[in-house]
């Protein structure tokens, strides 16, 4: 069960931690100082992928030292579920034109691949300068393709998870840490 107080700690839901709000912090730290390395002399343009991502967003743009504007996508293919349904739509475009712009997509997690494979081709051609992905999770062995991800949090056990931007039905979403969601406390 996940420790500490606040609105959840007593939810029966919640496995173990499986990525502390410090371990989230110092490997935040790291890649934002990784970012600004790479796109030194350039503003990236931030692409956060609602609404999971919205939570790593705000602290990756702030850990990067270095102007960045911002713009986010949303699109869909959980639902409700706790498993993708392989179908992509997007239900929010971008607002900006990606015509020669370092576009830096940032996902929650990636899970098949298949979700950031649709998005990835999709802002492509659009003919930004570059495209790259900065993902906070992995989910270990689900992938179907090649995912060429540029920057990774963490790869974590393929469980499903909630907190930090995460969540089952828009629940968990303002948990610090990461961890285990348990589908059924009683079983």
């Amino acid at each position: 069960m996940a420790s500490g107080s606040g609105p959840f700690h007593d939810d029966p839901h919640l496995g173990e931690v499986i990525v502390s709000a410090e371990q989230v912090a110092a490997r935040i730290a790291e890649l934002g100082a990784q970012i600004t390395q790479d796109y030194e002399g350039r503003a990236p343009l931030l692409v956060g992928v609602l609404k999971g991502a919205f939570v790593f967003m705000a602290d990756i743009a702030r850990a990067i030292d270095l102007p960045v504007e911002f713009d986010f996508m949303a699109v869909s293919s959980y639902g409700n579920a706790t498993k993708s349904s392989g179908v992509v739509r997007i239900v929010k475009d971008l607002d900006l034109d990606l015509t020669g712009r370092d576009v830096l997509i940032v996902e929650d997690i990636i899970d098949s691949g298949l979700t950031l494979a649709y998005l990835r081709k999709n802002l492509l051609a659009r003919n930004p300068a570059s495209v790259e992905v900065c993902a906070l999770l992995v989910r270990e062995g689900l992938q179907k393709t090649d995912l060429d991800l540029r920057y990774v949090g963490f790869a974590i056990p393929p469980e499903f998870v909630v907190g930090y931007g995460l969540d089952v039905a828009e629940r968990y979403r303002n948990l610090p840490f990461i961890a285990r969601y348990v589908e059924d406390p009683d079983a």
